[in-house]
């Protein structure tokens, strides 16, 4: 829309008489911290707002304009720049009207452009389902938060009005958008330490997702209130005669009580009930300093016992938010617990406000440090997406680093990393740097040496060991919890099966092309193109990938490039074996049914996304080979294979103390590692034991074999035949 038509239509706009006496609300709230002119852009913004949504109304009745104002309201409170205001009024018309970036940028600035445009959805692209299109959205808010931190908290204050005008919506979509402000938005108030926002996204979620569980919560902790009340009343007041005893000055003691949701979770985490949680009341003492703070903490327990195990310093290791704060559980009148959390009014400001603090106190140190650690956990996001396949996946891997149980543990030169409750010595590793992580080998805490799977708890010194050319193991995934850890190794793993079945498609093609006496080099380069163009593929390397994962196959592969060198009559599948060199890596693997060995007569078969699979040649499950002769792959073992393969063995012995230990010292000679061991009891006097093991092929099998015959307890040695 040109400018004239814009500013023209603007002027003869007949807005609705409640949208505008809000917005005149809205005006007076910005003039106590925003200049004139200022404000006169923020004028200009609404008025294109409101003639865009002129049509529009929300589920309630109202007119569309109304939310975009509540928006920037919120927004004012904080007093965000006239830029962030300006954003918020315009922050729908993108997705619900004509107007495009274009125009916005034209009229008030390519800021302002930007941010209505990372607030917005992706409202033209078609997704296959609603959760990938609400994880793609989420992705992009990552992105765009990344280049400028307003947007979130444009996205927070938009979010939290939808939130409070939830009731008019149908009870589905109240759920689904209840559920998605509980897992996504509630935990990046409260990564970016905005406790007013958690608290509301919290309660308002926790309403409309479990109505009846909210209700009956409510009225229980309504019936509690009054005795607890009055038990904090009188702590609050034994506590401010003796500060004033003590001669503290300047400090103010506030009671308060744990919002419903908190509750719930504790609840349903612990398996207590209401009665049981320690900490339903809880008392604040603001203070000037750091030094009154830990002397206000002296005197409470002089004047009520603390309970053991209950005291959290949060000022000496703030949270991963920012937070800090002394709590402490103490025993009031009663033997009733109260929590008492001790603070100075600097930090109980950080604790409401997080980031917003930025805005809200410019020059307040704290509030920088807030937006410093926002960009710090904004870099690790960014890290997490791009090591990321798909936006499912991103999120996913965010929710994770997201949930705010946290364990405090120390590097050895003594700085502080907080990490997710049941993080690894792994996680650790990662979130030192991500090279640490991809190279590390063992780790000590606390100066001994322990498993990589080891869970840190807060207060541990970890110190983590690496080694060049060292790789990441698949089997961490099994038990790293941060989204960082888990992105990074299942980027190392996909760039190596990448790697590995290129090189595997190479050769199989290379091999098949061979039946017919060429070479990949005699194919002309337009022949290449218009198979990889037949199967919508970008290169010939990622034709060799496509190969080695067993998508393809590679005789007809070889048939399609060949077709204009070689006759019809020419073109059969003389098969020449693939040498199995035992370093393939992830694309070639090893039946688990028959478990074979160099020295076996094996075949392969290619399987769709994992590439071949090798069975001995009278596996049982090989004799489906004829309904598929396309899958079916001539391979046979190199000359100089090397590695370890597993095989099962089974070994029956009589009944005698410490015969597993036996079993295992002989295998231990024998150069073999023990993978499993299962244990049958035939009858009182025989016992069956399985062992998995790993040999270098049959001629180490056969000795392996042979010496346990010769142990006095073993009756029969067999290996394991499907």
């Amino acid at each position: 829309m040109p400018q004239e038509e814009t500013l023209k239509a603007v002027t003869s706009m007949a807005s609705d008489p409640q949208a505008r006496l809000c917005f005149a609300v809205l005006k007076n709230q910005l003039a106590s911290y925003l200049p004139l002119h200022h404000i006169e852009d923020i004028e200009r913004a609404y008025h294109l707002a409101a003639n865009a949504h002129q049509d529009q109304f929300r589920r309630s009745g109202e007119p569309y304009i109304s939310h975009p104002i509540e928006v920037a309201s919120i927004l004012g409170k904080m007093h965000m720049d006239h830029q962030s205001i300006m954003a918020a009024l315009l922050h729908d018309v993108l997705e619900d009207t004509s107007i495009d970036k274009a125009t916005i940028a034209e009229q008030f600035g390519i800021d302002v452009a930007e941010l209505v445009d990372g607030v917005s959805k992706l409202a033209l692209i078609k997704f296959e389902s609603r959760a990938e299109a609400q994880a793609e959205n989420f992705r992009k808010m990552i992105m765009a938060m990344s280049k400028d931190l307003r947007v979130i908290l444009i996205k927070l204050a938009d979010r939290l009005h939808n939130m409070q005008t939830l009731s008019s919506l149908p009870a589905e979509k109240q759920r689904r958008i209840a559920l998605e402000t509980l897992e996504i938005y509630a935990p990046i108030a409260n990564r970016l330490g905005m406790n007013t926002f958690r608290i509301e996204f919290e309660d308002l979620g926790f309403a409309y997702l479990y109505p009846i569980r909210h209700r009956v919560l409510k009225d229980a902790v309504k019936k509690a209130r009054k005795h607890r009340k009055e038990i904090v009343k009188a702590i609050e007041g034994a506590l401010k005669e003796r500060l004033i005893q003590e001669k503290v000055s300047s400090f103010s003691i506030n009671g308060r009580e744990k919002h419903l949701y908190s509750l719930y979770k504790k609840m349903r985490k612990k398996d207590l009930s209401l009665s049981e949680i320690m900490d339903v009341f809880a008392l604040r003492i603001c203070v000037e300093s750091v030094d009154s703070c830990y002397r206000i903490l002296g005197i409470t327990h002089n004047l009520y016992k603390p309970i053991h195990g209950r005291f959290k310093d949060y000022i000496a290791v703030p949270k991963a938010n920012g937070y800090q704060s002394l709590h402490s559980t103490v025993v009031g009148p009663f033997g009733i617990p109260v929590e008492v959390q001790i603070r100075t009014i600097a930090m109980d400001r950080m604790a409401e406000n997080g980031i917003a603090a930025h805005w809200l106190y410019k020059s307040s140190a704290l509030a920088n440090e807030a937006e410093l650690r926002a960009r710090e956990w904004l870099k690790s996001m960014l890290e997490i997406q791009e090591n990321t396949g798909n936006s499912l996946e991103f999120i996913e891997h965010v929710k994770i680093d997201l949930y705010p149980d946290e364990a405090y543990v120390f590097t050895p030169n003594g700085d502080i990393l907080s990490l997710p409750n049941g993080a690894t010595a792994v996680d650790f590793a990662y979130a030192v740097h991500t090279d640490v992580g991809d190279a590390c080998i063992a780790a000590k805490i606390d100066q001994r040496l322990v498993p990589l799977s080891t869970r840190l708890s807060s207060g541990h010194t970890v110190e983590i060991i690496t080694a060049e050319g060292a790789h990441p193991n698949p089997a961490w995934l099994s038990f790293v919890v941060t989204g960082k850890a888990r992105s990074n190794i299942r980027h190392w793993l996909k760039t190596q099966q990448e790697s590995e079945s290129r090189l595997l498609g190479q050769r199989l093609l290379e091999r098949a092309l061979s039946s017919f006496s060429v070479s990949l080099n005699d194919i002309a380069e337009a022949q290449q193109q218009k198979v990889i163009e037949e199967f919508k593929l970008e290169s010939i390397e990622r034709l060799f990938e496509e190969i080695g994962l067993g998508n393809y196959v590679a005789p007809l592969m070889a048939k399609r490039l060949t077709a204009e060198l070689i006759s019809e009559e020419e073109n059969l599948f003389p098969g020449m074996p693939l040498a199995i060199k035992g370093t393939e890596g992830m694309v070639i693997s090893y039946a688990k049914c028959c478990h074979p060995i160099p020295g076996d007569a094996i075949v392969g078969f290619l399987s769709a996304g994992k590439g071949i699979v090798i069975h001995t040649e009278h596996c049982k499950n090989v004799t489906g080979i004829q309904k598929t002769p396309e899958k079916y792959i001539f391979v046979q073992w190199d000359r100089e294979v090397t590695g370890e393969f597993h095989v099962e063995i089974k070994i029956e012995v009589l009944n005698k103390r410490g015969m597993i230990a036996i079993i295992a010292n002989t295998l231990t000679e024998c150069e073999t590692n023990i993978e499993n061991i299962n244990v049958d009891e035939r009858d009182s006097r025989h016992y069956v034991l399985l062992f998995l093991i790993q040999v270098r092929n049959r001629l180490h099998l056969a000795k392996i074999l042979k010496k346990l015959h010769h142990i006095d307890i073993v009756t029969r040695v067999s290996r394991v035949k499907p």
